[in-house]
């Protein structure tokens, strides 16, 4: 006589309580797996250090301002992000953004193409001098290292040629582009509504996953937790559009960074493609086993990756209202690799976030800013760099190891 038991109404749901949470958290830290939290807390700290010396250093205007700033190279590092999650490097990324800036300059000033078209021929030109990339990798064999530093010293030629002997354009005072990275914020009631329906997705996404693991009997968060964190997001947002608003508010091409960042996060969590890109990067051997098609993926990462460098050379140009030979130069490149870094993106693949990109690049900026008010020399900004870098490497380091350790990496 069999007995059978019927599993169809359980449901296993987490103890979503503080402590319970706490202590989740805690087994992560042990583990190694860390996540955004250095990084976030980091942040915080140069924030209070800063503000301590300067009080404007947290004003409205300045935060602005460090925005702003910010969406040029943070833009590049998304593409960094992604081909770093393979465990590989594109050196050339300052000088594709610059080449491209000046490919648009030279085609809209010089050529009188449309807008539109002279972006889409520059970002165009990105995508594929990483599409060349990834054939000399897949196909050849060739360390992405030396691939993408021989790209960093061709297309500061292609720069050079294309600019000519004037080396400086300037873009139409007058051009939308121009306006977009300057001057265009949202008005404070968009603010808002898009605060709120910002915890309206995160919560509608969180409860659509709950559903697709209960039906899988598989354990997952409660609906309450999820609608908290949906509020405290909302709230978050707001708090931050309110406190913007007391300057010019949230400008149009930051809201374009940061919804790319979630675009691609997205992506990469939630799509096979994004889920090949973490198992190549893992472990390329294990990847090919399984079925996937790797070379597509190290193709499509090099191209993405030199695309985002050309958008952010557009969009670099179009904060500057200029391109000009210095334009995608060492710093680009630099804070560019060293936001992605420094966001938790491991330098050993297979690890990291798109959000890596938001965080890590606003650290930068905000050391800049900072040492900026407090009247500290350029050597002393890169020299903190690099520290903050360092301390990044050997946190993901550390955190790599405590995982081999524990059987999770």
């Amino acid at each position: 006589m069999s007995t059978s038991v019927d599993r169809s109404d359980e449901r296993l749901t987490v103890d979503s309580s503080p402590r319970a949470m706490l202590d989740s958290t805690l087994r992560r830290i042990r583990s190694g797996d860390l996540g955004m939290m250095p990084v976030i807390i980091g942040l915080v700290v140069i924030w209070i250090v800063f503000y301590t010396q300067n009080s404007r250093f947290l004003s409205s205007r300045n935060l602005v301002e460090l925005s702003l700033d910010s969406a040029t190279i943070g833009m590049i590092s998304i593409g960094v992000v992604l081909v770093l999650l393979l465990g590989e490097i594109d050196l050339s990324i300052g000088s594709v953004s610059g080449a491209s800036g000046s490919i648009l300059a030279v085609l809209l000033v010089y050529h009188g193409w449309s807008l539109p078209t002279a972006i889409l021929a520059a970002i165009a030109t990105g995508l594929a001098i990483g599409v060349l990339y990834g054939l000399l990798y897949t196909r050849f064999g060739v360390p992405s290292f030396v691939i993408t530093l021989a790209g960093l010293l061709a297309f500061l030629g292609l720069q050079l040629a294309v600019l000519g002997k004037n080396g400086t354009i300037n873009l139409p005072v007058n051009s939308w582009l121009v306006d977009f990275a300057n001057f265009k914020f949202l008005p404070p009631v968009v603010s808002y509504v898009l605060a709120a329906l910002a915890g309206v997705l995160y919560f509608v996404g969180g409860a659509a996953t709950i559903r697709r693991r209960t039906a899988a009997n598989l354990s997952s968060a409660s609906v309450r937790s999820v609608a908290v964190r949906a509020v405290l997001i909302a709230a978050a947002i707001a708090a931050g559009a309110y406190y913007l608003n007391l300057d010019r508010g949230i400008g149009w091409m930051p809201l374009l960074w940061i919804l790319t960042v979630v675009l691609v996060d997205l992506v990469l969590r939630r799509t096979t493609w994004g889920r090949h890109v973490f198992a190549v990067g893992g472990n390329e051997e294990a990847a090919r086993r399984a079925g996937i098609g790797v070379d597509r993926v190290y193709l499509s990462v090099f191209a993405l990756c030199s695309g985002f460098a050309a958008l952010g050379g557009v969009l670099a140009a179009a904060r500057l209202q200029s391109v000009a030979q210095s334009s995608g130069g060492t710093d680009t490149n630099l804070m560019a690799i060293a936001a992605a870094v420094i966001g938790g993106t491991s330098l050993f693949g297979g690890r990291g976030s798109a959000y890596a990109a938001l965080f890590g690049m606003l650290v930068l900026q905000s050391i800049t800013s900072g040492l900026n008010l407090i009247g500290v020399e350029a050597e002393v900004r890169f020299m903190v760099t690099g520290a903050v870098l360092l301390l990044a490497v050997t946190i993901d380091s550390l955190s790599r190891r405590a995982r081999k350790s524990s059987g999770r990496g």
